[in-house]
């Protein structure tokens, strides 16, 4: 277990960035100890790197296990609390137990947050701490629907990064500064967000999507969902990805896969990944950490395109896509 520190106490940073990135660690100092909750994502990881420099072993993350979050975001939040050196518990809950979450309305993320941030309460008071904080940052609030936030406000959730006014590009500049792993991941939204608002969420919808999604990451996509209607398989790329998608041999394949998983139909979003395309206000809503759910880095190059000079394709499809 190592313990990553703010590089040369912030001297990787502009001074604006780093000022607010002590302000945050100093607030937090000031505290007999927190509870992060903890997704792994960026947000949460700076916040929890923050604690564990300025509490040390008076800091503790807490991820929320349940059917909304995918195993692989389970195992990438246990390998980043042991990157940053930070004490690490999970606890376990279903939002299916709550008929207000199952209904999916326009509020569906403050019954989840509400029930994941209680989770995270009774875990502090178990270990004696009295602070549960949170990732949400400092543009998070004007990013359009965002019920979630409602729940922190109602539990006195401590936002570090947003009292310090620390921007989304602050976050990620203050996690290179760490060296986190998770500098430049992609955001990440919970698998209940793949559901259309009004479409209960059930265990065999959020089960298909994430064994689709599993398929399309090991294929070597990033920027991509796999939209749930109803036995429908609506697949998303990004439009950096897109061009791979378009190829035959990805239809064929995606459609073998897909429907062995549980779907009845597939078809290929020619409009491309977008967040929020099922939920009201555009957004796919807050996750537990507020991890910036809603949207997603599409700026990345095109090194995995399989372009070549002459514009031809040499992408090996029996490689990328088997069958």
């Amino acid at each position: 277990m190592s313990h990553h520190t703010l590089a040369a106490d912030g001297s990787d940073l502009s001074p604006e960035t780093a000022a607010k990135a002590a302000a945050a660690r100093d607030a937090l100092a000031e505290r007999d100890g927190v509870l992060v909750a903890f997704s792994g994502g960026v947000d949460s990881s700076v916040v929890a790197a923050l604690a564990r420099d300025a509490l040390g072993d008076d800091a503790v993350a807490c991820t929320a296990r349940s059917e909304t979050l995918p195993a692989a975001e389970l195992d990438d939040a246990e390998r980043v609390a042991d990157e940053i050196g930070i004490r690490h518990e999970t606890v376990t809950f279903s939002e299916l137990d709550d008929p207000n979450f199952v209904a999916n309305d326009g509020d569906r993320c403050y019954h989840c947050r509400t029930m994941r941030l209680g989770r995270m309460y009774e875990t502090a008071t178990e270990l004696g701490i009295g602070t549960v904080c949170d990732g949400t940052n400092a543009d998070d609030p004007g990013e359009g629907h965002r019920p979630g936030l409602r729940a922190v406000e109602e539990l006195d959730v401590v936002s570090p990064l947003l009292d310090a006014a620390i921007t989304k590009d602050e976050v990620r500049e203050i996690a290179d500064a760490y060296d986190l792993s998770v500098a430049d991941k992609p955001s990440m939204a919970c698998l209940s967000s793949r559901i259309p608002t009004g479409l209960e969420v059930t265990e065999e919808r959020l089960t298909r999507v994430e064994k689709a999604e599993r398929v399309l990451r090991e294929w070597g996509f990033e920027g991509f969902r796999v939209r749930d209607h109803d036995g429908l398989a609506r697949v998303e790329i990004a439009p950096d990805e897109l061009e791979r998608a378009l190829d035959p041999a990805f239809a064929d394949a995606v459609h073998e896969h897909l429907t062995d998983v549980g779907f009845e139909y597939v078809t290929l979003d020619m409009a491309g990944y977008r967040t929020g395309s099922v939920s009201p206000g555009g957004d796919e809503g807050d996750e537990e950490a507020g991890d910036d759910a809603d949207r997603v880095d599409t700026d990345r190059d095109n090194t995995d395109s399989g372009d070549t000079d002459s514009g031809e394709t040499t992408l090996d499809l029996g490689r990328q896509y088997p069958r």
